[in-house]
């Protein structure tokens, strides 16, 4: 039932964000638009309701009730930046706004860019990891409680793997290709030619 219910609340993630877009750009309606963006967060509080309710009419605590605070967590940390990212996208063709902004791609603004996903995925696992130790918590010392723990760890560890790839974005940023092309090598001074100052030498003017 919360493999189903995980399902049924990403497909509604979608369905609310695509209806939502299309209402507030296509009808010109942007209240309601908003307000259908605005449901997203109850599919959550959904799944949330439905995985307590499992639990206290006696369910053994599994891998199904890691995976629906795994996605709670991805929907707090990362849900904003997709919905932000194709609103503008939304806005820019159906409505004739301005082309969304693109993330950049080298130097340290890159660095910084990763370094900001990199905090959401923080806030993921933070929010997770609360919800796992909530469950924790209600089942009790007496419960099956190894699959939570073993979720918090997943969810700590996928974070640590991300902030090892954002930071060697800062180690190493990406340079741009453009620059190094334009770039114009120096000239070694032993193949200048030496340019006359001042005139012509006075041996040179009796000759």
């Amino acid at each position: 039932m919360i493999v189903t219910l995980i399902v049924i609340c990403e497909v509604g993630f979608w369905v609310l964000l695509a209806a939502g877009l299309a209402v507030r750009y296509l009808l010109r309606m942007p209240r309601t638009g908003l307000a259908l963006l605005l449901c997203e967060p109850l599919l959550e509080v959904v799944l949330l309701v439905v995985t307590a309710i499992d639990l206290k009419n006696g369910a053994d605590p599994s891998w199904k009730h890691g995976l629906a605070a795994l996605y709670i967590g991805y929907t707090v940390g990362h849900g904003h930046r997709t919905v932000k990212w194709l609103d503008g996208h939304a806005a820019h063709r159906l409505a004739g706004g301005p082309p969304p902004v693109k993330p950049p791609r080298y130097g340290m603004a890159r660095a910084r860019h990763e370094g900001a996903v990199w905090l959401g995925s923080v806030l993921a696992a933070a929010v997770a990891s609360g919800l796992l130790l909530l469950a924790v918590w209600y089942v009790g010392p007496d419960g099956e409680t190894e699959s939570l723990w073993g979720w918090i760890t997943v969810a700590w560890r996928a974070t640590g793997i991300h902030g090892l790839i954002a930071l060697s974005y800062a180690i190493w940023p990406p340079k741009d290709p453009a620059a190094k092309r334009s770039a114009v090598p120096a000239r070694d001074p032993e193949d200048v030619a030496d340019l006359p100052v001042g005139g012509p030498r006075k041996d040179e003017e009796q000759v």
